[in-house]
């Protein structure tokens, strides 16, 4: 396969979809672990030296831009395929199976990938610009992160905002997680239990995870 089909052709676009997607619930992992510094009781200070640490050093930094790229090309080979699957499904099926067929989430990946690019675009402007521009280009002083998370999420609507894009986020993943692995070839009755049980369990401990963050915040838990 050449570069070229690698995002251009159907089985391209889900390899990329699956790669990036991979790349991704890595760094999933990392943000969740770094985040759930804010219940150390400590005033915020393990969770601003993790936040000093990955903002304050060039390797972390030069690592954003793949991150960016990662999310760029996850965003827009998965809006290819959807724009792909409804040529292709032009004329509606005579019968329509419902959860009989796939789950509701399956079927709505576009949608809560939508809501998570959004989510994105609002997470970044509280957070990641305010940061990165008080720092400069590359290095320098940061915002105490800790204590802008507490003004964020002191306002009801931000949170139930954060709480909607989680549970999108969850629900994204209990598909996406299984699909990218899939994608790749691991699909033998061996590991399907297993990476369904892994991708369940995933999908529901991050979002969990990551909703519970701003609740813990506006109802001062931290």
């Amino acid at each position: 396969m050449t570069w070229k089909q690698m995002f251009t052709s159907s089985v391209g676009k889900k390899l990329v979809m699956a790669f990036t997607g991979i790349f991704l619930i890595l760094f999933l992992i990392v943000h969740v672990a770094l985040n759930a510094c804010i219940w150390a009781m400590d005033g915020g200070e393990m969770f601003n030296k993790g936040a000093h640490f990955m903002g304050a050093n060039v390797l972390p930094r030069i690592l954003e831009i793949g991150l960016f790229a990662g999310f760029i090309l996850h965003i827009a080979q998965g809006l290819m395929l959807t724009f792909d699957n409804q040529k292709a499904r032009s004329v509606k099926y005579a019968v329509d199976y419902g959860n009989k067929g796939s789950k509701w989430y399956s079927r709505s990946m576009a949608l809560l990938g939508t809501i998570i690019m959004l989510f994105l675009i609002i997470h970044l402007s509280h957070f990641w610009f305010p940061n990165r521009s008080h720092q400069g280009f590359l290095l320098g002083e940061e915002i105490n992160l800790f204590d802008t998370m507490k003004e964020v999420f002191s306002n009801i609507y931000v949170v139930i905002v954060y709480v909607i894009s989680c549970i999108s986020l969850g629900y994204h993943l209990a598909h996406g997680f299984q699909s990218a692995f899939k994608t790749i070839g691991v699909t033998n009755k061996r590991y399907h239990l297993m990476l369904s049980t892994l991708g369940y369990g995933f999908s529901i401990i991050v979002s969990l995870a990551f909703a519970m963050m701003p609740i813990s915040f506006y109802l001062h838990w931290v």
